[in-house]
């Protein structure tokens, strides 16, 4: 997975109205541009598709701009890189067929590789919320995963012992 411009830029938004308590007062995009060197009319399109993701409200007016919607902890990178960029997966392959149904030769197994790692990359960014990033960036806490489980949505969490490979009839030769 390649996390887009979109993605990155959402984050730092959002991670900038966290580090400011932004939680109550609004900041305009101005205000967020200049703290977090992104450009501004960009920004703009993107704090709007992180209000129709419900992660931030918008005042308007004098003293205007964005706040976060929610906690920062309750707020986790996957819901950011969602809101900008869709749905977490490793590619566009479909769903792995069940019963035996592949086409392909090969095709089975790979579907299922492929619908794993999409589903590992959303429990790990499910696993940082922007407060863990506030605490990093303040030097509070190490650059790494938080210890906690992630908070997922029911049915995505998996165990992590690993599923057996889907059989693939062998090709009459």
């Amino acid at each position: 997975m390649k996390v887009s411009t979109r993605g990155d830029y959402a984050s730092r938004a959002l991670l900038s109205l966290a580090l400011h308590g932004a939680e109550s007062t609004p900041t305009s995009v101005r205000d967020i541009a200049d703290r977090t060197g992104l450009p501004q009319p960009y920004l703009e399109q993107i704090l709007l598709a992180l209000k129709g993701a419900g992660l931030v409200r918008s005042k308007r007016g004098v003293g205007g701009g964005y706040v976060l919607a929610r906690l920062a902890e309750e707020i986790t990178l996957a819901q950011i890189v969602s809101a900008v960029d869709g749905p977490i997966v490793a590619g566009d392959f479909g769903e792995p067929h069940t019963g035996g149904a592949c086409d392909h030769e090969g095709q089975c197994v790979l579907l299922a590789v492929w619908a794993e790692v999409g589903e590992r990359m959303r429990t790990h960014l499910q696993s940082f919320t922007l407060a863990d990033m506030v605490d990093q960036a303040q030097g509070k806490a190490p650059a790494t995963a938080p210890a906690r489980p992630a908070a997922s949505p029911a049915g995505l969490a998996r165990s992590s012992a690993r599923a057996p490979a889907p059989r693939v009839p062998s090709q009459a030769r």
